[in-house]
């Protein structure tokens, strides 16, 4: 993912826990599967990219998530690292014991070793949510109570996108906590770009960086591949608390890895959390 903004509630009973809209960026050319539950993961829905084996986002029934952005720092990026996506289905994947942040302790053990991330792991019903950045001085770290955003630099770094769309998630959930899902999904489909003075300096071209400035992506052979609106309820309180999730992608690919431009696949899912 390129764009992720959020709005984190852990201590809601009786409405949206997590609230999330999110852009993901890429290379045309690379292949991925859009939004499934893992034949060889059954509890594992998420997208797959096909050239490293992992995910952007993902999430499980027995309430999990993650999601992944890259760091942009051209300069730095290390063309031996492993994949970044694996950061985010090896926490899918593994047996549930460890809180998110003793998994991202683990992660920044060995952080040097991948090029730049932001990684953002959640455990809904421990009500936990932590982040980390391999290219930022902060040791791993729970999220505050709040509206968030993540981009290709620390978070809540003032990029214009972040900040414009941080603060329409903001205001639609002002409007209507329980907004539909496809409101969340337009709003990240915004291909404003920022003035040349609000433009960060990250090491690529002025005319990249201009383009890079948009919520929703359009180039040649790059691009935003997929927008996702995720809701998390909370119902209860103590342990009789039950937690469902709705969820939306829309995709350039319906699964035949044929793209079509603008992405307009869409797959939604529900479920209840499984205790």
């Amino acid at each position: 993912m390129c764009l992720i903004v959020f709005d984190w509630r852990p201590a809601a009973t009786g409405g949206p826990l997590f609230t999330l809209a999110a852009n993901r960026d890429e290379f045309l050319r690379r292949t991925a599967e859009p939004m499934h539950w893992w034949q060889d993961a059954p509890a594992l829905l998420a997208g797959r990219d096909l050239t490293g084996g992992g995910t952007w986002l993902g999430m499980t029934r027995d309430g999990r998530f993650a999601a992944l952005t890259n760091y942009r720092a051209p300069n730095a990026t290390r063309p031996d690292a492993p994949t970044r996506g694996a950061l985010v289905s090896n926490w899918l994947t593994r047996e549930r014991g460890a809180a998110p942040l003793e998994y991202l302790n683990e992660v920044a053990q060995n952080g040097d070793m991948y090029s730049g991330f932001n990684l953002l792991v959640g455990d809904w019903t421990r009500r936990e949510l932590a982040w980390y950045c391999n290219r930022s001085p902060r040791a791993p770290a729970p999220l505050a109570e709040g509206t968030h955003g993540i981009s290709n630099a620390v978070l809540d770094t003032p990029w214009p996108k972040l900040v414009n769309q941080r603060a329409a998630l903001a205001d639609t959930l002002a409007r209507n906590p329980l907004a539909p899902l496809d409101d969340l999904i337009d709003l990240m489909r915004d291909t404003r770009i920022a003035r040349d003075d609000e433009l960060p300096a990250t090491g690529v071209t002025l005319e990249f960086e201009r383009a890079l400035s948009a919520a929703f992506i359009e180039m040649p052979d790059y691009g935003t591949r997929g927008t996702t609106a995720l809701r998390v309820l909370a119902q209860g309180h103590g342990k009789s608390t039950r937690y469902s999730v709705q969820t939306t992608e829309r995709s350039d690919d319906n699964g035949s890895h044929i793209i079509k431009r603008p992405g307009n696949s869409e797959r939604s899912f529900a479920f209840d959390i499984e205790a």
